[in-house]
């Protein structure tokens, strides 16, 4: 699949100017029409999307689309419905693409299970089959995980993501949820994920 850096596809040749220009910034330049904005964005995001989609792409359908053009997939198909999307924090940009992967892989997983050349998945499939996420904390898990992200506020919701998802620092994470400082994100995310427990405690229940 042809990729949106051209030669580029690990946004190696990123420069430093795209390292001090925030996300909102660089949205509001290729809405009005900067090509090389929307490269920046795909540079800065396509690292984070590749770790996100690692975790999360079930081996079952791996033999429909590799990671790469998945990552490519969410990154042509975010930037390009941009209309909806409001800008208030980099995480929640973060949360806008993970949504969206989660989306076309969900998509992915449905079509290997009507696919003719796909058998039935049964019950109690082996582990090989699961994404890396399901084989650590199994499928009911995961989806309890998710049911219970959907319950925090959005601030929480975005820290979460960044930390757990995407490997983000307690510092970097600050900054991009309009956080005071690291001990401030770090009770943040600490708060969040027990209320996630409790949630998925009174799922189980």
């Amino acid at each position: 699949m042809g990729g949106l850096l051209g030669n580029d596809p690990e946004g190696k040749s990123r420069s430093r100017h795209d390292d001090l220009e925030s996300t909102a910034d660089l949205l509001s330049r290729m809405n009005e029409g900067d090509a090389s904005a929307r490269d920046a964005l795909a540079r800065r995001y396509l690292p984070i999307l590749k770790r996100l989609a690692h975790g999360r792409l079930p081996r079952r359908v791996r033999g429909l689309i590799d990671t790469d053009d998945l990552v490519q997939l969410t990154l042509v198909s975010a930037l390009s419905h941009l209309e909806g999307f409001e800008h208030r924090r980099q995480g929640a940009f973060h949360a806008y693409l993970r949504q969206i992967l989660v989306n076309k892989i969900r998509d992915l997983a449905r079509s290997a299970q009507r696919s003719p050349e796909h058998e039935p998945l049964p019950d109690g499939l082996p582990t090989g089959a699961r994404s890396p996420l399901e084989e650590l904390i199994g499928l009911d898990r995961l989806e309890a995980y998710e049911r219970a992200l959907s319950k925090l506020n959005e601030q929480q919701r975005e820290a979460v993501i960044m930390r757990v998802e995407m490997g983000f620092t307690y510092r970097e994470i600050a900054e991009e949820v309009s956080s005071p400082s690291s001990n401030a994100v770090r009770m943040l995310i600490g708060r969040a994920l027990v209320q996630m427990a409790k949630e998925m405690r009174a799922q189980r229940d």
